[in-house]
């Protein structure tokens, strides 16, 4: 299974996403989205998982959740949107690790940075993509992509889409 990871696309949408995402399977959002439409580009591109985030307004909220826990082959995947990161987990991230026990691969967003670590606390791979929309502090657009073969996450990359710069405007 190919594996799209994008985070913070703050209702902007790089068409280059559509391009390195054409090859995967299912494409994972992790908040915030922006706009329903975003939401609905990708779910219309390819099979979408998505949490919101805290900039994610009521529709957006009404159609994802905070957590989302699912199995892809033999992992099991936890995705919320602000996490904290290994070792300094956000409270509610903490919680849910402590209540319904680690995964193998844990995905979140927030801090526009991107960064794959592996936690020996829990044993699991942490991934945040980073940011791929033009607000916030970041100053290149990343989004992830990877396998997922049988138990095994592979092949992740780091793909950076350009410089974070502001729209112009009509």
């Amino acid at each position: 299974m190919r594996i799209g990871l994008l985070s913070d696309t703050h209702g902007d949408l790089d068409p280059k996403i559509f391009d390195y995402f054409k090859d995967v399977d299912e494409i994972w959002h992790a908040g915030d989205i922006g706009t329903i439409e975003v939401l609905d580009q990708l779910s219309n591109f390819k099979p979408t998982r998505a949490v919101f985030g805290n900039i994610d307004d009521h529709i957006i909220r009404s159609a994802t959740k905070e957590f989302l826990r699912f199995t892809v082959e033999g992992v099991s995947v936890l995705m919320t949107h602000i996490a904290g990161k290994p070792g300094k987990y956000a409270k509610p991230a903490f919680e849910e690790l402590q209540k319904n026990g680690a995964p193998q691969l844990f995905i979140c967003g927030h801090s526009h940075i991107a960064l794959a670590q592996m936690d020996q606390r829990y044993q699991m791979l942490w991934l945040n993509p980073g940011a791929c929309g033009y607000k916030g502090f970041h100053q290149v657009k990343t989004i992830f992509r990877f396998c997922i073969n049988g138990a095994q996450i592979q092949n992740l990359e780091c793909i950076e889409l350009g410089p974070r710069v502001r729209k112009m405007t009509d």
